[in-house]
């Protein structure tokens, strides 16, 4: 089947410059980061890290999820993401910024994700959360750009869950 394939494509490009025609270029690539490795929680941006996670809301203690306003289910999935530069001597320093963030399956469907920053004491993370169906697979596409900087860091990364 894929040498017919191949064989039709050829016939039609001879067709196509024998008339005087010349084929489509292609269309330009999105360009847009490769996914993170499945087990990747970090990208490294130089002067910040930039930390990313993904799990079901029904593994965050009742506490956290009702400090948060978050909904516990087994078809919810919280997104957190932080932006932390880089200080010589400690962990670093985190710092607010913008971040937006989009999820999308599998089959191209796009899940609506709304991120709002916390802050608590000296810590600031973003967070959203999505519906998820009984076995899904996300690939996540988050950009932020810290506070008081014009760079902005875009990584992707996948992750599956399933629901009960």
């Amino acid at each position: 089947m894929h040498q017919r394939a191949r064989l039709l494509s050829t016939i039609l490009l001879g067709i196509a410059l024998a008339a005087g025609c010349s084929p489509e270029p292609p269309e330009p690539r999105e360009t847009r980061p490769a996914a993170e490795p499945e087990t990747a929680t970090s990208r490294d941006f130089g002067d910040y890290i930039l930390y990313f996670n993904a799990l079901r809301t029904d593994q965050l203690t009742p506490e956290i999820a009702r400090q948060h306003n978050i909904v516990r289910s087994s078809n919810r999935v919280l997104l957190n993401v932080s932006i932390v530069r880089k200080k010589e001597g400690s962990l670093g320093v985190p710092v607010s910024g913008s971040v937006s963030a989009q999820a999308v399956n599998l089959t191209g469907q796009l899940k609506n994700m709304t991120i709002r920053e916390v802050t608590e004491g000296d810590a600031v993370y973003y967070i959203g959360d999505v519906g998820i169906g009984k076995e899904e697979t996300l690939v996540f596409t988050v950009d932020a750009t810290p506070i008081n900087e014009t760079s902005r860091f875009s990584v992707r990364f996948v992750r599956t869950f399933y629901s009960d």
